[in-house]
């Protein structure tokens, strides 16, 4: 077995420590049940990206997008399907900039859709502009 990994659940924000070579094994919050990994970006709100953030071991992928961006509506189908091809050796979520703008403004975001790479409760690097799906593939493995 090998050392345990901090997940945050993307339900109850409640930190798990898994075994690294348990993540495939579809694990469970130990507080609410739910799974930990769905295939699908988790969508969070200021208080939540904190914990993300600071709280996961894996590399956390974030989309600040907004619903009345053009660009973000047609990258989302490419955010989740990364998010459905990569969990779990990335977490990746969503922050509407226009619902949560204290998460936008503490991250200098001024564009939209932008991403952000954060390992270690660090951001690593960021990129604006919607991306296709290799694109995207590709700045995540180069930047990991």
């Amino acid at each position: 077995m090998t050392d345990p990994v901090r997940i945050v659940c993307g339900d109850c924000l409640a930190t798990n420590r898994v075994p690294e070579d348990r993540l495939v094994d579809h694990p469970k919050c130990g507080r609410c049940g739910q799974p930990l990994f769905r295939g699908e970006p988790v969508a969070v709100d200021d208080e939540g990206l904190v914990k993300m953030i600071a709280g996961n071991d894996i590399p956390v992928v974030v989309d600040f997008w907004a619903p009345w961006c053009g660009p973000c509506q047609s990258f989302a189908p490419v955010f989740r399907n990364a998010a459905s091809s990569l969990e779990p050796e990335y977490r990746f979520v969503k922050v509407d900039t226009e619902a949560n703008p204290q998460s936008a403004m503490i991250h200098g975001i001024r564009s939209i859709p932008t991403l952000g790479l954060f390992r270690g409760g660090r951001e690593a690097v960021r990129e604006s502009g919607a991306m296709s799906s290799q694109m995207l593939r590709d700045w995540i493995e180069r930047n990991s």
